[in-house]
């Protein structure tokens, strides 16, 4: 596989109904963690410490303009403080998926000075599930 750029990207959210909806045009930017926890297990016989891995986990964060049309970010996101609903966040790029079921832990709008409409939303690993590109 080639080096490749993130043009093109594709985001897609559950609305809380249940319903994915393509909101990549809204979003500006986002960032993916895919970590797993480790516990060290260095014996007092060792020069160099051993590791074991743990849980994965998986978080996601992402970033836009304030759109309000019908099945965009705003009408995705605005009843995230009213409703305890996981959602499946699908993250697409250059034939990769990543698609986790998440909360979406918060719903922030920010109004700069010079007028911008922005939100930001952290998603969180919700099922327990692995991870896993396809």
């Amino acid at each position: 596989m080639a080096k490749e750029s993130g043009l093109g990207a594709t985001v897609s959210v559950d609305d809380s109904a249940g319903t994915l909806r393509d909101i990549s045009n809204d979003v500006t930017d986002f960032s993916i963690d895919t970590p797993r926890a480790e516990q060290v297990t260095t014996g007092v016989d060792k020069s160099a410490t051993e590791r074991l891995q743990l849980f994965a986990d998986g978080t996601f964060t992402m970033n836009g303009i304030f759109n309000d049309a019908a099945n965009k970010s705003h009408a995705v996101l605005k009843d995230v403080s009213s409703t305890s609903v996981v959602r499946t966040v699908t993250i697409a790029i250059s034939g990769q998926t990543l698609s986790m079921e998440m909360v979406i832990g918060n719903y922030s709008l920010s109004r700069s000075a010079s007028g911008e409409l922005t939100w930001s939303a952290p998603c969180a690993l919700a099922d327990g599930t692995t991870p896993t590109w396809s």
